[in-house]
């Protein structure tokens, strides 16, 4: 019978890599789409479904200024604000519900 030795420290980093990476700017892209759908009226949900063209509004207009902030390309940005505004269109969704 064989035995293995186990490694802590090799688990240990297998953990730390299964960890999300957080993009930057998320925080903030998340409060630009809190204050554009503030702003414009247009809620992110409504009548028990997404808005997606008020989803992708928002996204857009809080990836222009995150593009000017971080200095990444616009694919980069949209990406961030885009993940930002379905989060914050699923906690309308959540918090519509209860």
């Amino acid at each position: 019978m064989s035995h293995r030795t186990v490694s802590w420290t090799r688990i240990d980093r297998a953990g730390r890599d299964a960890r999300p990476i957080i993009a930057p700017g998320l925080l903030s892209a998340k409060a630009r789409i809190d204050l554009t759908v503030r702003t414009t009226r247009r809620p992110l949900f409504r009548a028990g479904q997404f808005d997606r063209a008020a989803i992708m509004s928002a996204a857009a207009s809080a990836a222009r200024s995150h593009q000017e902030r971080f200095g990444c390309s616009w694919g980069e940005a949209m990406s961030v604000c885009l993940t930002a505004a379905w989060r914050a269109a699923k906690l309308a969704r959540h918090m519509a519900a209860h």
